[in-house]
């Protein structure tokens, strides 16, 4: 099945529980990413724009985040942001063929089960 964020309500929310429970304070966090506590403060409050790509990829590191918890808040930024998760951009502009996938599906009208059955179909491949 498709994964999808329920759990968080922003990547504040996000961010601040993932910190505590692998007990970062959010002075020594905020020193591993380079950025100063107070900003990082705003950050979880959400009272300041999530983390930019390069800083996120900085943060997973320092939380140890596991494959699935990298993925969920890239979702979360994007969907925050109202746009493309933060991760993927690259990839869709790199590859010609993964826009023309993603407007297929969407003039067929692709749903949930037409893409798990597609993700299922790669994961076989991965072996």
């Amino acid at each position: 099945m498709i994964a999808t964020s329920g759990v968080y309500k922003s990547f504040g929310q996000f961010l601040t529980v993932k910190r505590e429970e692998r007990r970062i304070s959010l002075r020594e966090f905020a020193r591993q990413l380079g950025v100063s506590a107070p900003y990082m403060t705003e950050v979880e409050k959400d009272r300041a724009a999530p983390l930019m790509p390069e800083r996120l990829s900085r943060a997973a590191e320092i939380l140890d985040l596991s494959k699935e918890e990298r993925s969920e808040m890239y979702d979360i930024v994007g969907k925050q942001k109202d746009g493309v998760a933060p991760d993927l951009p690259e990839y869709i502009k790199g590859k010609e063929y993964v826009s023309v996938a993603l407007r297929t599906a969407r003039d067929l009208g692709a749903g949930e089960a037409d893409w798990n059955k597609f993700i299922e179909e790669l994961k076989k491949r991965k072996g």
